[in-house]
């Protein structure tokens, strides 16, 4: 009895101090497949933009480039797989079609395709040499297959104006995936950029069941709102089932009690933009920028697609590919050894290091098979004779990285605040990577823009009955971000506090620029 007494009250001191108990049962938490947990701890992506319009200097194809102009002739897939290798990338994911439709393996289902150009006289294959080259290096590939289509009257998703046209467009499509799923061997990514209004569901299951789905009905992946590289803080890995549902979901819909696991991935681009032009070679970022992607992408616990982009011989630039190699090994040289570690499970961990040492990182990973647990953490270091706050944060989920001022310490430790059950920590680490700008990086908005006006209207205007109104904003739509559209009665004054705000609407990613360049920046509203 009085030893049952005696767990009663540990169990309630623990709970008191740590937010939870040793005994507690777990709540319902959103876990991820084993396909999903493998896909997170690829952590690192190269993405290829590569199509008619880097002939033309435009992110778009507006079908106008003559095919027979087209001959990449020093082509070299394997180039393009040793700069993702050497940028420390785990997986590539190739443009195999963008929204003009041009196709760059053996297809059989339309002549703008690689059959076309004079390069190896029309019998060459991207996707097949790619998909050696990866398998000899051990990277993983993916495939980004645009549902949008130009040359065959696909609209964003690959939404056609009549029922005949769709029908006529959806089985094109699904032949088209088929190709790609069946000619190339295991895929780990497939990519529907803006969503995807093509039946598709049956041919993932059959010919691709582990593959991440990024977008539409059946994603198992979300865009995390922006083409910066950026995720916010927290990024929680669950979504809502509604959210989850709607295909188009993004870090903002991130909700740690969600029921559907859905990890972010963060795309971003090497240069201003994501096809090579001759104007923008000044743009590629430097390593400081670079690695500001890798600490809000990677170290928020997000996976980064970093994209290189081949010019028109085929080949990526050299610039391009030293600066991904140079960013590999940064990322290498910081996180490759660390001081101390421990893969021990528990909720508070210690470590002890040899003698007072200047750590300026701190590592957390959970071990998401249990779901992600930790809902505030606090890192200490010993420092004398007590402990000193070294770092805080919400969420750990699949890879936390704090980065502070240096600090002359000889113990370290991980003290979860709060948790939602008993964490299950994967890993604890501590660094001193000497790095320049080692002061503790600003929240990352989720994203809020001035607002602009769209419309105003009367009473007269509208009426007591209900009115259609067709406003275009593409004007407004100008950045790859996410937007939200308001209603309010009152002043039309921006600035002028609301008194009504319609639901917020949901947005996806379009992949049209309002001057009709291909853009992921767009967006519209999802089909309700």
């Amino acid at each position: 009895m009085l030893t049952a007494l005696l767990i009663a009250m540990l169990c309630v001191l623990a709970a008191a101090s740590a937010g939870f108990c040793q005994g507690e049962s777990a709540p319902r938490l959103a876990t991820p497949t084993p396909a999903q947990a493998a896909w997170q701890d690829l952590e690192v992506g190269t993405f290829i933009h590569f199509a008619p319009n880097t002939w033309t200097d435009q992110e778009g194809d507006d079908l106008s480039l003559p095919l027979e102009t087209m001959n990449p002739e020093k082509l070299d897939t394997d180039q393009w797989a040793a700069a993702a290798q050497a940028m420390g990338a785990k997986y590539l994911v190739f443009v195999a079609k963008h929204v003009g439709g041009f196709c760059w393996w053996q297809t059989d289902t339309t002549d703008y395709s690689v059959k076309s150009i004079p390069w190896r006289g029309g019998k060459g294959d991207v996707l097949a040499d790619l998909a050696e080259s990866c398998r000899e290096r051990g990277l993983k590939l993916g495939v980004y297959l645009s549902p949008c289509d130009r040359k065959h009257g696909a609209g964003v998703g690959g939404a056609c104006a009549t029922p005949a046209a769709q029908a006529d467009y959806n089985a094109l499509y699904r032949r088209q995936l088929t190709e790609v799923l069946t000619r190339y061997g295991e895929l780990c990514e497939v990519w529907f950029d803006g969503s995807n209004v093509v039946p598709v569901g049956d041919l993932l299951q059959k010919y691709a069941p582990t593959a991440m789905v990024f977008q539409g009905p059946h994603c198992t992946i979300r865009w995390v709102g922006n083409e910066e590289g950026f995720a916010p803080d927290p990024a929680w890995n669950a979504v809502s089932a509604a959210d989850a549902k709607s295909g188009v979901a993004t870090a903002r819909h991130g909700d740690p009690s969600g029921e559907v696991w859905l990890p972010n991935e963060c795309d971003a681009r090497i240069r201003n933009t994501w096809f090579w032009n001759t104007r923008n070679a000044s743009t590629l970022k430097t390593v400081d920028e670079l690695m500001t992607m890798y600490y809000r992408s990677v170290g928020h616990g997000a996976v980064l697609l970093l994209n290189h982009t081949p010019n028109t011989t085929g080949l990526l630039p050299e610039a391009d590919v030293r600066r991904g190699a140079e960013f590999g090994q940064e990322v290498r040289r910081r996180f490759g050894a660390a001081l101390a570690e421990t893969f021990k499970p528990g909720p508070n961990l210690e470590l002890a290091l040899p003698s007072p040492t200047s750590v300026d990182h701190a590592l957390v990973m959970e071990d998401l098979a249990f779901g992600e647990r930790v809902r505030a953490y606090t890192v200490e270091g010993w420092a004398g004779d007590r402990w000193v706050p070294l770092s805080s944060g919400t969420a750990v989920g699949h890879k936390k990285i704090d980065r502070f001022a240096p600090a002359e310490v000889s113990k370290v430790r991980f003290r979860c605040l709060d948790a939602a059950a008993t964490p299950k920590l994967r890993r604890f680490a501590v660094f001193s990577t000497g790095s320049r700008g080692t002061e503790a990086l600003a929240p990352t908005p989720v994203g809020a823009g001035e607002p602009h006006v769209a419309w105003t209207w009367t009473a007269a205007e509208v009426a007591t009955h209900w009115t259609t109104v067709d406003l275009d904003l593409t004007r407004f739509c100008t950045e790859a971000t996410q937007y939200e559209a308001c209603a309010r009665r009152g002043s039309p004054d921006p600035a002028a506090p609301r008194t009504d705000r319609s639901p917020r609407i949901p947005w996806i990613r379009s992949p049209l620029r309002p001057s009709g360049q291909a853009f992921r920046g767009g967006r519209r509203p999802a089909p309700s």
